[in-house]
């Protein structure tokens, strides 16, 4: 006998997590509308929107700009197979899990892979990477501008500068980047981009945005060999998006609404204006973190605004504190991995939650957590915050 099933409900979560993140209420409401066909002139009317949106929130001229079909880790994906042939010098900065994820697709992908290691956390300095790339002489290079696992920030002016030098194209992955703080893609030098929409773009996860160069673009045009992935062979895809807008998969048309919604959103509070709050809330929580005696596990000058990393104290339980926040409070962080399992928590601010209101209501709730699982705080860590926001405003 077959049980009815009723109606989905899902809880209510405060998404301050690394990703996904709480999503533009507008959007869902883009979602919603009626869907058209993939090769329908409104939906091609849509990616146009898109591109043009990107482009700015990218801070990019580039003309090959769009969103793929898939996550971010489609994006990262993407961008390996089309520019990895064979044999190629592979070379990456490594300091957290997702370099190791670009090093584990370049292998896959026939490149010859070289690595420049850091502790996760640490960021390289200009020095360091043009030294590697000259030693090197790689036909790649990738760093992660903003990786998720630590919560730090690579500058890349210096390394696409050294790259460049050398002949080489430079990836960055700015998936916890793009819409929370500046990418500045064509200032910095960057070759090929890519992100993901459940981040600083408060869209649900789905589609990963991509810019290329044209320097880069010119090199995939005269790539002899096809690449081995035929779904994000990015050369059909701009043939798909682009011209004769030839037929090659089927887009997810919702979420291409969704997207153009969730940038429209940036375009119309500024999108300096959105880095601007992202600093202001990742700056009133780290006030706040410091307040009660915590330490943020990235020095000062390399954190993301909108993937904070304060240390677990000693002798707290970061699973007990976090499931506290969850069930207390309906409240969702993550905590480390790999050589940071157990040592920090990750909070992301992104999208609405980047707002004064919501880091008070955030550090209330978790500073409660702490105290029931054996942590004293020195002060208050919302008092704090909240001075720090009064300041702000004078």
């Amino acid at each position: 006998m077959s049980q009815s099933l009723s109606s989905l409900r899902p809880p209510k979560r405060l998404l301050f997590g690394p990703g996904p993140t709480m999503v533009e209420p507008r959007v869902y409401d883009a979602m919603s509308r009626p869907i058209v066909g993939h090769l329908d002139p409104f939906f091609f009317e849509v990616v146009q929107d898109i591109r043009r949106l990107l482009k700015k929130v990218f801070g990019t001229a580039n003309d090959f700009t769009f969103a793929l079909s898939g996550t971010g880790s489609a994006g990262m994906e993407a961008a390996v197979a089309n520019f990895v042939e064979p044999g190629a010098k592979f070379a990456v900065l490594a300091n957290g899990y997702f370099c190791d994820r670009i090093s584990e697709m370049a292998r896959r992908h026939g490149a010859e892979l070289v690595r420049l290691e850091k502790p996760w956390g640490e960021v390289f300095s200009d020095e360091e990477a043009r030294r590697f790339i000259e030693r090197e002489k790689p036909a790649l290079v990738a760093y992660v501008h903003a990786e998720t696992s630590t919560g730090a920030v690579q500058a890349g002016i210096g390394i696409c500068r050294a790259a460049h030098e050398a002949g080489a194209l430079v990836i960055a992955d700015t998936v916890t980047s793009l819409g929370a703080m500046p990418v500045m893609v064509d200032n910095t030098g960057i070759d090929i981009a890519y992100s993901c929409t459940q981040k600083g773009l408060s869209c649900p996860p789905g589609l990963a945005p991509i810019t290329v160069s044209p320097r880069a673009l010119e090199k995939l045009r005269a790539r002899k060999k096809a690449p081995a992935t035929w779904y994000l062979d990015l050369r059909l895809l701009d043939e798909y998006y682009e011209g004769a807008h030839r037929y090659h998969h089927t887009a997810p048309i919702s979420m291409f609404y969704g997207l153009r919604e969730a940038l429209l959103a940036i375009e119309e509070e500024g999108v300096e204006n959105r880095w601007k709050r992202h600093l202001r809330a990742h700056l009133g929580f780290v006030a706040g973190i410091e307040a009660m005696g915590m330490k943020m596990h990235v020095a000062d000058g390399h954190r993301l605004w909108s993937l904070n990393t304060p240390c677990v104290p000693d002798g707290v339980d970061d699973v007990k504190v976090r499931k506290r926040l969850m069930q207390e409070h309906g409240i969702e962080v993550l905590g480390g991995f790999g050589p940071l399992a157990g040592k920090v928590f990750r909070v992301g601010l992104m999208g609405p939650v980047a707002t004064d209101e919501m880091v008070l209501l955030f550090l209330d709730a978790f500073e409660n957590a702490l105290r029931a699982e054996g942590y004293v705080p020195k002060a208050s860590g919302k008092e704090a915050a909240a001075d720090f926001f009064a300041s702000a405003r004078k």
